[in-house]
């Protein structure tokens, strides 16, 4: 049987997402780090983000609520703030208010990249322990940056 499951692929553990955003670093990185801009974009469509505090330096917490938009279930996520080089690095813990797999601590680092005006955002999250919780989270996250895609044309159009 050992041998068996050797053959058996790897499971994914880090989960990358690359983003192009048509906006510049600056203004995409202050949308990931105020807390009352997360809550306008945060969160994957039927799951937006509904309350979240933020200690935004080395160190400090961050905990906020995803609420369904079906039920009004609520998820609630948070970590601690980890690396903030502003406007081209975040990193922060992220684990979810849950037993089990859910519960597990990951690590999400972005990179914010200027290109010709515009943002390439480059999002890791690790470690995963099951396909499941990594496909969960990417179909998530896709969401989430569709919701900061719109948020970050609306603020532009705002201020233009």
């Amino acid at each position: 049987m050992a041998a068996l499951e050797s053959l058996l692929p790897p499971v994914e553990r880090d989960l990358v997402i690359t983003r192009l955003f048509d906006a510049p670093p600056e203004l995409v990185f202050r949308l990931w780090t105020d807390p009352v801009h997360a809550l306008r974009w945060w969160g994957p469509r039927d799951y937006p983000l509904t309350r979240i505090e933020m200690d935004v330096r080395p160190g400090g917490l961050w905990r906020g609520c995803l609420t369904s938009v079906e039920d009004g279930e609520e998820l609630w996520q948070g970590g601690k703030l980890l690396e903030i080089e502003p406007p081209r690095r975040l990193v922060f813990t992220f684990a979810w208010d849950a037993d089990g797999e859910r519960g597990i601590e990951t690590v999400v680092s972005l990179d914010f990249l200027p290109e010709e005006g515009k943002t390439r955002m480059h999002f890791r999250q690790t470690p995963f322990q099951s396909m499941a919780e990594h496909d969960g989270h990417k179909g998530g996250w896709s969401s989430t940056f569709d919701r900061l895609d719109d948020f970050l044309a609306e603020v532009q159009r705002g201020s233009s």
